[in-house]
Order: structure tokens, then sequence, then C-alpha cells
């Protein structure tokens, strides 16, 4: 099968991202994609941390955590068709995750005092159960468990854009039971969540074929890959310690 024929759920590692790079000289590695990971985490925890000192200071950060979700979609959009300049791209993208994901995560402490450094715990144990899992070949990334996935993100993705756009119209329907705590919405929280654990099984998948054989710049595309799978868990182990905390 062919390199560019391979399937996957994330964005970051679409046939469309990937196809035609297989004659460039200077290859993509796996220490490049983890080097390059641990430098963007550090710019997430460097603006998460700052969104903190301006909190603390008195400053209003509804328009900082706006805007780091906007920056968010906007770098993630240009990181996705121009791959070429996501060495730029990715550093910008990850400095606006940590504002909006440090917004977020004060609001969360404000309320519930401990529960973002949980979370944090909780997704940075994920990584590494998964990444176990996928090494030790305990849990398999067959065509079957990648089809599987693939809906299950799809019908998950649907579900919460449907209550978003509900909840924002002030329309009650069972979509937007999902945004209280009932134990409806814990268990598809929890669904939600072990789904995203599982899509970094195809991402790591996907790097270990694609590893050697397309340009090394390509390794930015890898890393943001891996954080947008990453923000994914941290947000749903949030909303998850959330709800039952308010049982």
């Amino acid at each position: 099968m062919a390199l560019y024929t391979y399937k996957t759920s994330n964005p970051a590692f679409s046939r469309d991202v990937w196809k035609g790079y297989a004659s460039t000289s200077n290859k993509m590695t796996v220490s490049g994609i983890i080097l390059k990971s641990f430098f963007c985490i550090l710019l997430v925890a460097f603006t998460a941390w700052f969104t903190w000192i301006l909190q603390q200071k008195g400053y209003n950060i509804n328009t900082i955590i706006y805007s780091g979700l906007i920056g968010t979609i906007f770098f993630s959009l240009l990181t996705a068709f121009i791959h070429r300049l996501a060495s730029v791209l990715v550093p910008l993208y990850a400095l606006s995750l940590g504002f909006f994901l440090g917004g977020i995560s004060i609001y969360a402490e404000s309320r519930f005092k401990g529960m973002p450094l949980q979370a944090v715990g909780v997704t940075i144990s994920t990584f590494f159960i998964m990444l176990f899992l996928y090494k030790s070949k305990i849990v398999k990334v067959t065509g079957r468990f990648r089809s599987v996935l693939v809906v299950a993100i799809s019908i998950i993705m649907t579900i919460y854009a449907l209550s978003w756009a509900l909840h924002f119209f002030n329309i009650k329907t069972p979509f937007t039971i999902l945004d209280n705590s009932s134990y409806l919405a814990i268990a598809f929280n929890t669904i939600a969540a072990g789904v995203a654990a599982f899509t970094l099984l195809l991402d790591f998948d996907f790097i270990e074929r694609k590893k050697n054989h397309v340009p090394k710049y390509m390794e930015w595309v890898a890393t943001w890959g891996l954080l947008v799978t990453l923000v994914w868990v941290y947000v749903e182990a949030l909303r998850i310690m959330k709800k039952i905390a308010l049982n």
C-alpha cells in the first residue's frame, strides 16, 4: 500500500497533507517530532502561565481567551494548507493555544481547586499509556480499528457542533443536555475522552509509517497533529471532572 493512501482521523495526518513528498532527501524523524513537541508544549505552558499572571493582576482575561481561540483556529487552518511555513505557524499555534487553555484553566481552578493540574496529569498519563500500548502492540492499529475510530470521531464532533449551535440560540433539545452535569452528559464525555485517547494510537501509527519518507519540515505538522489530540484529551478530562464535582 502506498504511503499516501494511509487513512487517519486527525486532519494533520490526512492524505492531502502528506502525499507527494517521498523524493525529498532531508526526512522527518521521530526524534525531531519529539523535540519539536517538547518545544511547543513549553510555549503552551509559557502563555498559559502568562495568562494566569495577568488574571492575578486584575486584567479581564475574556479577551485573551477568545483571542487565543481565534488564533488557534487561524494558525491551524494555515498549517493545514501551507505546510512549508509550519515551522513558523505551529509555534504561533502553540502560543495561541496557551492563552486559550490558560484562560479556561483559570476558570476551572476558580471553581474547583486543583482540577486543571489533575487534568494535566490525566493527559500526560494517557499519552504514555497509549504510547506503551502502541509500542508493545497490545493494541494493534488495523484497518477496522481505524474505520471504527473515524466513525466515532465524526459522530462525536457532529454532536458537539449541534450542541454548541443549539446552546448559542438557547434551543433546548436532547443535544443540549450534554452541557449539564447529568449522568448522560458524563457518560458522553467519558466516551469522547476514550476516543480521544485512542486517536493517539492513530497518530503514533501514522508517524511510524511516515518517518524517513517525508520532508524534515513535516515534523512541525506532525507536532501540530499531536497537540490537537492532546488538547482534546485535556479538555475532555476537565469536562468530566467538572461534571462529577457538580453531582
